[in-house]
């Protein structure tokens, strides 16, 4: 099982997490389409989201999209492995797993870059 995975391609957290499932998976099983590409905003906005929304993972997969924790959640069960354990967070309901999502969101360029405040 996989998808298209939509990400912030001017982020170097994220850039750094797609590399990772795509090192672990491979392309043929997960492929990333950055939101800033015509296609991104195309899929985006077929999401049901704004295209300038780049603060938002996507998990496009069996006509389904996915979006933050959910989406995330459902990338790790996908990759398998040890990874698929994550999945078990799913129990926890989404607007309390996608707050701490929104916090990450906000501040993914300083997690990338190692600056404090």
């Amino acid at each position: 099982m996989g998808g298209t995975i939509l990400y912030d391609g001017q982020c170097q957290l994220c850039i750094s997490q797609v590399r990772f499932i795509t090192d672990k998976a491979g392309v043929e099983r997960f492929h990333p389409l950055p939101v800033q590409s015509d296609e991104g905003k195309r899929q985006l906005r077929a999401a049901g989201l704004s295209d300038t929304e780049i603060d938002t993972v996507v998990y496009s997969r069996n006509g389904r999209y996915l979006t933050r924790s959910t989406a995330v959640l459902h990338i790790l069960k996908d990759l398998g492995g040890g990874w698929q354990l994550m999945y078990g967070l799913i129990i926890i309901p989404a607007f309390i797993r996608d707050f701490f999502y929104s916090l990450v969101a906000r501040n993914r360029h300083r997690f990338a870059t190692g600056r404090g405040q």
